[in-house]
């Protein structure tokens, strides 16, 4: 098995050399959070957290072997782009040219394409103050990687407060325009990695639409009210519970897989839009972004197949991806918030993470 690095004792981010991992850098303050991140792939690794008692435990899905990042696991915990999601058939027409991408197997491309942003090493420095510590992350992306127009610079932070919460923030400039939509893919579990599902966790998402998909999971191009139906989030809801809702979609896709609309927002200043709570553990996750949209996935493709950091085989529901972005397909759709980043404008975004626990 592979070991786990204790709770931060307090100082400094570590940095630690690794083949397969990059570079592992450990950062956080006593008492409070601590995250393990790797250079390839901007990959949120771990992140321990205390319960109700003070006792801190990882929360963050991880494969046993990091090679296994390249294949099944490519995406636990790694930042994804150019474009975070789908884009379908891998083609987009922009400003009357048209482009084509690198596709996955189902002929879409998917958080980038065949050789995205979570398969690159990252450069990466460490970043610590009083109140904030973690890592500033570097990454340049050529003009037609993967397909994508223009050369992309990239920096993303991640940092820890002493407030427990875990901020990322995304910035890139261009010099041609294209598409730009940043996220990170890791996938929680607030009762502990490898201690089972998440599917007693409590979920609510602040949104008032989603969008329905193909079973390509490709958008159908409308967006549906959550009114009382399955997609309705907006109280509290037992995972569990919310599943067992009759719904097609829920069906098709063996759960959520699906871009939730959030209310509109405007400004830099992230707005709440998702919360996670773990009653057995007394853990509780608010999600806060500036992003337009936010992909619920609960994981019901996981088959058994990733062995995890504690040796547990990750089955459906092992944990939830709550994934802030713009929303799938959107440079084909243009009635939907544009990702065009254009020379001389600067893309940012922020998502944070505040953790609390209750009773």
């Amino acid at each position: 098995m592979q070991p786990s690095p204790p709770p931060f004792a307090g100082g400094p981010p570590i940095c630690r050399p690794d083949a397969e991992a990059g570079q592992r850098w450990t950062f956080g303050f006593p008492g409070g959070l601590t995250a393990e991140l790797h250079t390839r792939g901007a990959r949120l690794h771990g992140l321990w957290v205390p319960d109700r008692h003070g006792t801190p435990a990882d929360v963050v899905l991880a494969p046993r072997d990091p090679a296994r990042t390249s294949t099944t696991a490519r995406y636990f915990g790694a930042t994804v782009g150019r474009y975070a999601n789908r884009i379908a058939h891998g083609r987009f027409t922009l400003d009357g040219r048209p482009y084509r991408l690198t596709t996955q197997d189902d002929g879409h491309c998917l958080h980038g394409g065949a050789e995205g942003f979570d398969a690159r090493i990252w450069e990466a420095e460490a970043v610590h103050t009083p109140e904030r510590t973690g890592v500033l992350l570097h990454l340049h992306s050529p003009d037609g990687d993967q397909g994508f127009p223009g050369n992309l610079d990239v920096t993303l932070s991640c940092l820890i407060g002493r407030n427990d919460e875990l901020v990322l923030s995304y910035a890139a400039v261009t010099d041609a325009a294209t598409p730009v939509n940043l996220t990170n893919h890791a996938y929680f579990n607030l009762e502990g990695e490898g201690a089972g599902d998440v599917l007693d966790h409590e979920l609510a998402v602040d949104a008032t639409h989603y969008t329905p998909v193909d079973e390509d999971l490709i958008p159908r191009g409308d967006h549906r009210p959550v009114h009382g139906g399955a997609f309705d989030l907006r109280r509290p809801t037992r995972i569990a519970e919310a599943l067992a809702r009759p719904d097609r979609q829920l069906a098709q896709t063996g759960g959520y897989d699906h871009n939730f609309v959030l209310r509109p927002h405007d400004g830099d200043t992230p707005r709440r839009c998702a919360v996670l709570h773990a009653p057995a553990t007394g853990r509780s996750m608010e999600v806060l972004t500036t992003e337009p949209g936010l992909q619920v996935y609960t994981a019901g493709q996981f088959d058994g197949t990733v062995i995890g950091k504690s040796g547990t085989r990750y089955r459906a529901g092992a944990g939830i991806a709550l994934e802030t972005q713009h929303f799938p397909d959107s440079p084909n759709r243009p009635a939907d918030p544009s990702p065009v980043l254009r020379p001389g404008e600067e893309y940012r975004s922020k998502t944070v993470l505040r953790f609390t626990t209750l009773g």
